[in-house]
């Protein structure tokens, strides 16, 4: 008789991803035994091996679920029928705010897929690619001469290269968000550094305008005074 599973299994095997990501992250997939996986689990070594079985089943679905997360934005967006310059915003803007709550699980995608065994790697690749071919058909949205596949997918996969690595020297305490650098990444991306620049200042101008006309709109106060 199959042993029943317990209505906590899902939610145990939850936790035990998240724990292991941030070893994974801090130590590196070689450098994290189960046993030190177990203790950043809080649960025994025997219970971890009752969840997975080694290594290596942790960190497939570790990436496996992390970019089903990249997947399901894609879908999103998609769903929402937007212009191609608001799509691709939006793509760049959603992935990036993943990024920033799933730090951990990013880093194990980007640093640990290559010590899976041949057929679990295949299949992250093959969603990876999904994901890499949703941007480069929302570039090729843009103009027409960017949906030729020699151009768009290169294109993709530069967009990537901004994005990706933000985890290497974005901080949280530091000036910038991962939202006001989606944005900067998308104007950049767009418009190239002088074109983003010039955009920029083209913003700021207009909402010190507005500030200025709000002002100068809003009726004076009329103050009266108690005898």
């Amino acid at each position: 008789m199959a042993r029943t599973r317990a209505s906590t299994f899902d939610q145990q095997r939850a936790s035990i991803l998240q724990a292991a990501a941030q070893l994974f992250a801090q130590r590196g997939f070689e450098g994290a035994s189960m046993a030190e996986l177990a203790q950043a689990c809080k649960v025994s070594k025997p219970l971890l091996y009752h969840y997975y079985r080694d290594k290596q089943h942790i960190l497939f679905d570790i990436a496996d679920y992390y970019i089903d997360r990249l997947i399901a934005i894609v879908a999103q967006v998609r769903a929402e029928k937007l212009s191609p310059d608001t799509h691709l915003r939006a793509l760049v803007t959603r992935f990036m705010q993943e990024y920033q709550h799933s730090q951990a699980q990013h880093m194990v995608l980007v640093q640990d897929v290559k010590f899976l065994a041949d057929a679990q790697r295949a299949q992250i690749v093959a969603k990876e690619r999904r994901v890499v071919n949703a941007v480069a058909q929302a570039i090729s949205a843009l103009k027409p001469r960017l949906s030729k596949r020699t151009l768009r997918v290169p294109l993709a996969m530069i967009l990537f290269g901004m994005i990706n690595w933000t985890f290497t020297w974005l901080r949280a305490d530091g000036p910038l968000t991962y939202e006001s650098m989606a944005k900067v990444v998308s104007d950049i991306f767009l418009h190239g550094i002088t074109g983003a620049a010039a955009r920029t200042q083209a913003n700021t101008a207009t909402q010190r305008r507005k500030q200025r006309e709000g002002r100068e709109e809003k009726p004076a106060q009329m103050t009266t005074s108690v005898p």
